[in-house]
């Protein structure tokens, strides 16, 4: 049981884990029920295995209760299950990818393996788990094992239920944490075989030391590509063509996309809505000012976008607006109504208390509870007598298996959150409880013996009541813009009429291209997944009924303009990149052809156009920098390392211009070889290039994501 009070206080620790636990080497609504989708119910498929939307589901599932359980939520947003869902699945393909090449090859993680690392305890996976020594902040085997024995041996039938859901949810999150590392060091595995084969040596590790440390110190003439008109250089489909095959690879699309418009029509206050807003809580400040009690059941009943809750509350808890108004504002004096612009609301408030309170309370309990109303109580009593008359408290709270050890608690655990009356009690009781002092206190169908132990960090606080009410639309203002809307689309259901008309009907006609079906949100407008859906199921031309999304506040129509299939990008697409860079390189011809026989950085300097700068500490191992050009420029640096002095070097084709330049000095920093350190670097070197092994094998696999039409 001890374990559990530790594990328990380690909570905020597992946010960590979350990030290492999805892939440790590899960087709405509550969730929907599955609906098949044209008889189908695979969420994906790689290389040919798939993955059901059930088995999906659950892994989602498993993780979705690791965050909630890490950072105390009992529901997750919409962005929050999104992204979940992303991780699950990119820790899954990754898992699925090295799992087949590790088993051509012979690589696994045996158990013994795993014990092995779990003994040894230095894993950062175990690093980052509640199972760790308080005093060296290492992680603790023998908590671990205790834990795991106390799970196996405890007795549900006597335990509190809450600490026997805490003590199932933690089992199950080992569980997670085991799986995962598993799955983490078979990566590792194979990724370290891979970067063994890139072998460092002697050689490469003094060219690499050399590349850093010799500087160059140097004078530079250049004409910028910018000095030569666009039109006067002429370019051909053919060469077009030509560059695009050359770089084919670069444009290669790994999954279908689909290039859309749509309009977004966001609903917005009118003044009028504004105004009842103002009028609402003017007459709220009113009540206010004459309300004594029940001060949680009035601020619920005005719609308050901050719930009231009967406990003192540091400042900067309350909204910043009200925070800051605080001190110029008296107990029971009402401070509105007054607009705040941030969160553009009418807001009001009362100080119903000031009070001196801790921060941090050490405190510890035995929960009582027996077969009856009447039969708790006289336990309790008796429980309480025994203690007030010199019983040890920590071997009665362990004759009714509980731990009765002395715990922290910190008021951020409760403080601006909704709480009930029955909590708000105990935490009062809490704050209020003299050190030392013991109570018996009646807590819903049973007692709390409750013994404060010590408190620290002693502060002002404040109990106030807040009604802040957004300015929102009405009713009316929505039915006015939609009706206008929906008429709109009924009238325009082809692409070609939705560019024709939108400008003129006060409407914008969003252009996005290659857009993916794992993005979630159409126009990043939330709960658009069924738009989403439309979007991967319509032809080219069509326009999608009209949809209501959003938090309620937004309307959307979508048209698809054309479908892009997986494999090559059509060069039309990337048609106007390719000329650039072809007149890029026509203009460099033609400076360099001027450039020709030019010995001298005056004779560049003379040229229509030309520019000048210096640059020093010029190293191979990093582009310079050509302030003059605004450009990053990788070929001076190599031309500069072999450089000789004083000499002037031919035409260099730059990205930004075509340079010259002449060396003035060389030196190298005063950096010393370490044949040993510079070796281990480029090791380091070869182990990150080996972590990036992923991207490679999911380029060459064969991936189907079909979550869109599920999740």
């Amino acid at each position: 049981m001890a374990t559990l009070q530790t594990i328990r206080s380690k909570g905020p620790l597992l946010v960590i884990v979350i990030g290492l636990a999805l892939f440790a080497f590899i960087a709405g609504d509550a969730w929907k029920i599955l609906q098949p989708h044209q008889g189908k119910q695979d969420v994906g498929e790689i290389n040919g295995n798939t993955l059901s939307a059930q088995d999906y589901q659950k892994m989602v599932d498993e993780f979705s209760e690791v965050i909630k359980m890490s950072n105390g939520l009992n529901s997750l947003t919409e962005d929050q299950l999104n992204n979940i869902k992303d991780q699950v699945w990119n820790t899954y393909v990754s898992n699925e990818l090295i799992a087949a090449e590790a088993e051509k090859l012979g690589l696994k993680v045996t158990d013994k393996e795993l014990q092995a690392i779990i003994d040894e305890g230095t894993n950062q996976l175990l690093l980052q788990t509640p199972f760790r020594n308080p005093q060296t902040g290492t992680f603790d085997k023998d908590m671990l094992k205790k834990f795991l024995v106390d799970y196996a041996n405890m007795n549900v039938a006597q335990m509190p239920a809450q600490y026997v859901e805490y003590y199932q949810k933690m089992a199950d999150y080992w569980k997670f944490i085991e799986k995962t590392l598993k799955q983490a060091t078979l990566t590792e595995k194979y990724q370290n075989l891979i970067s063994r084969s890139l072998i460092s040596n002697p050689v490469a590790a003094e060219d690499a030391f050399n590349g850093r440390v010799a500087q160059a110190d140097l004078l530079l003439a250049a004409v910028p590509y910018a000095s030569i008109s666009d039109s006067t250089v002429k370019v051909s489909n053919d060469e077009i063509k030509a560059l695009y095959n050359e770089k084919k690879e670069s444009f290669k699309q790994p999954v279908e996309t689909r290039d859309i418009r749509y309009i977004d029509v966001h609903v917005t206050p009118s003044e009028a809505d504004r105004k009842a807003v103002l009028d609402d809580v003017t007459e709220f400040s009113n009540q206010l000012a004459s309300t004594t009690s029940d001060y949680a059941i009035f601020v619920r009943s005005t719609g308050s976008a901050v719930s009231y809750a009967d406990v003192p509350v540091n400042k900067n808890v309350l909204p910043a607006d009200v925070a800051s108004r605080l001190d110029s504002t008296s107990i029971n004096e009402v401070f509105g109504p007054y607009y705040n612009q941030s969160d553009d609301s009418f807001n009001a408030f009362k100080i119903v208390a000031k009070v001196s309170a801790p921060d941090s309370i050490q405190f510890r309990q035995i929960q009582v509870m027996a077969e009856s109303a009447e039969k708790t109580t006289a336990l309790a009593d008796s429980i309480y007598e025994a203690i007030k008359n010199g019983a040890d408290f920590e071997k009665l709270a362990q004759k009714y298996a509980q731990t009765g050890e002395a715990t922290w608690v910190n008021a951020q655990g409760w403080e601006g959150a909704a709480l009930s009356n029955e909590n708000a009690e105990f935490i009062n009781n809490l704050i209020e409880q003299p050190v030392k002092e013991i109570k018996n206190i009646k807590a819903g169908q049973g007692n709390i013996i409750l013994q404060i132990m010590d408190k620290k960090a002693i502060k002002n606080k404040y109990k106030v009541a807040v009604v802040k009410c957004p300015v929102e639309f009405s009713k009316e203002t929505y039915n006015k813009a939609y009706n206008a809307f929906s008429q709109f689309v009924a009238q325009n259901t082809t692409l070609s009429e939705l560019e024709q008309n939108a400008e003129e009907a006060g409407y914008s006609l969003i252009p996005r291209t290659n857009f993916r079906s794992d993005e979630h949100y159409v126009g990043g407008v939330k709960s658009t997944r069924e738009a989403l859906k439309w979007v991967f199921d319509a032809k080219v031309g069509e326009v999608s009924p009209l949809y209501e999304c959003g938090d309620n506040n937004h309307m959307m129509v979508v048209a698809l303009e054309g479908i892009n299939e997986a494999g090559y990008t059509n060069i039309n697409k990337v048609a106007d990149m390719l000329k650039a860079e072809i007149v890029r390189n026509k203009k460099a011809e033609i400076i360099m052809n001027q450039m020709n026989g030019f010995n001298a950085l005056s004779q560049v300097k003379a040229m229509k156009d030309a520019v000048s700068d210096s640059v020093k500490h010029v190293s191979f191992a990093a582009p310079a920098y050509i302030s003059v050009t605004r450009a990053s420029e990788p070929a001076i640096s190599a031309y500069a390392s072999k450089a000789e002095v004083n000499k002037v070097s031919t035409p260099i084709k730059g990205n930004a211009g075509v340079y010259m330049i002449q060396v003035y000095n060389k030196e190298n920093s005063a950096e010393t070889f370490n044949a040993k350190a510079e070796e281990s670097r480029l090791s380091n070197m070869s182990a990150n290039y080996a972590s990036q092994c992923i991207y490679e094998l999911r380029d060459k696999a064969e991936i189907v994501d079909h979550r869109y039409l599920f999740f």
